[in-house]
């Protein structure tokens, strides 16, 4: 049995229901204000769940390597070692505004402290990666197959050093995401990941603040979960809301399980906005052939449960053809996993979002623009890195083809 906490408050209890399932109950006196997700509101009836835990307790159970070291150092222990188990191990430090906790114990979400300087310059001899993965690997509540962990350096958080008074014990918790690779599969994939951010980011959308290691190995992101007084504001993928498990985020299609699932949970005056920034990062991540755009790459960030959430910011988005030229996109489109044409993507942006023609085609041109300077900031590095040279190449004759097909422009030489 496991203890639920939202905002720094005991909301309930998670335990195993039936063969194969989970159950969570509220506990008594629990307001509004501390539901779980916005897919669960306060009841006095519990949340039962017949396969695995519920999609918002699963959300950020780490995946692929960082799942599988967890479990050889924790199975023996245990016996057997299911969602529920990692739960159990990773829960008090994870992305969002939950904690999980035994029943009986108090929360402390506290993280042992690591340089990101250290890890920018690439120092312990090539054995950084190592390091970080046995230090961390059990306060990082974060999804994903890649490897990455959540570490704490309080000192350089440009968020939490924007306020001198900080009203939450969450300041002993982790404040950065370290993401690595593994060169032999993904080569250059930080660097990679760098450049798509900087083309997002021209674009105008929110970013987190992102830095790549001198060496090319790991990125390293602020958390924009982060809140100025040290508390962490909720954070819901659209796994969650959809209500499916992660291992459905590539099933379904943009059409309902993004654009019109967002207008279930964004509404009133916010929507419009919402709706155009939502068009603005999928255009993104198609011009940009990112294959993994899931739906665990999408989400919705809110300061309270019960207000209207806004779009999360920009995060994972990669230009996976470099590595997979026959990639296609995550979610089907129209029926079809094709790359879209011009013509097919701005109906998406008038018919689903609500955008005149004329927007659309504004969109097309600050995306096409902000292409065209990454990649000449991403030349320069290159020249410096030619290393990276190779997996440059590849993404700029990508990014050409995007522009050329989805926006209909003419790829920039």
């Amino acid at each position: 049995m496991i203890r639920v906490w939202s905002d720094n408050q005991s909301a309930g209890v998670l335990d195993r229901h039936g063969p194969r399932g989970a159950a969570f109950a509220y506990g008594e006196g629990v307001g509004a204000p501390r539901a779980v997700s916005m897919t669960m509101p306060v009841r006095v009836a519990s949340w039962d769940h017949a396969w695995g835990i519920h999609p918002i307790f699963e959300m950020n159970l780490p995946e692929g390597a960082l799942r599988e070291r967890l479990r050889l150092a924790f199975a023996k222990a245990t016996g057997t070692f299911d969602d529920l188990d990692l739960l159990a191990v990773v829960g008090h430090s994870q992305v969002g505004r939950l904690r999980y906790t035994a029943v009986d114990a108090a929360l402390d979400e506290a993280v042992p402290f690591q340089s990101v300087d250290e890890i920018l310059a690439s120092r312990r001899d090539g054995d950084l990666f190592a390091f970080l993965l046995q230090r961390f690997a059990a306060y990082s509540g974060i999804s994903g197959v890649q490897p990455k962990v959540l570490v704490r350096d309080e000192a350089d958080s440009a968020v939490l050093s924007a306020t001198p008074e900080r009203k939450s014990p969450s300041v002993r918790g982790a404040t950065h995401i370290v993401k690595f690779w593994d060169p032999n599969e993904y080569p250059h994939l930080a660097a990679n990941e760098f450049f798509c951010l900087r083309v997002a980011e021209k674009c105008g959308l929110d970013v987190p603040r992102y830095r790549l290691a001198e060496d090319g190995g790991a990125l390293v992101i602020d958390r924009f979960d982060l809140r100025p007084d040290g508390s962490y504001c909720g954070v819901e993928d659209f796994c969650v809301l959809n209500g499916r498990p992660t291992s459905e985020k590539y099933r379904g299609g943009y059409e309902t399980a993004l654009f019109k699932r967002v207008k279930d949970f964004v509404t009133g005056e916010t929507l419009a906005s919402e709706l155009g920034r939502l068009f603005t990062l999928f255009a993104v991540n198609t011009v940009l052939r990112n294959g993994d755009a899931h739906l665990k790459n999408f989400a919705l960030v809110y300061d309270d449960v019960l207000e209207v959430p806004r779009l999360a910011p920009v995060y994972d988005v990669v230009t996976t053809t470099a590595y997979l030229p026959q990639d296609a996109m995550a979610l089907t489109l129209g029926g079809s996993i094709k790359w879209p044409d011009a013509k097919k993507l701005a109906s998406i942006g008038t018919l689903r979002c609500g955008l005149t023609p004329r927007r659309a085609r504004e969109i097309f041109d600050i995306i096409a623009t902000a292409v065209s300077e990454v990649a000449a900031e991403m030349r320069r590095y290159m020249a410096e890195h030619p290393e990276f040279a190779e997996v440059g190449d590849r993404m700029l004759q990508e990014w050409a083809s995007g522009i050329k097909l989805s926006l209909g422009f003419e790829a920039p030489a």
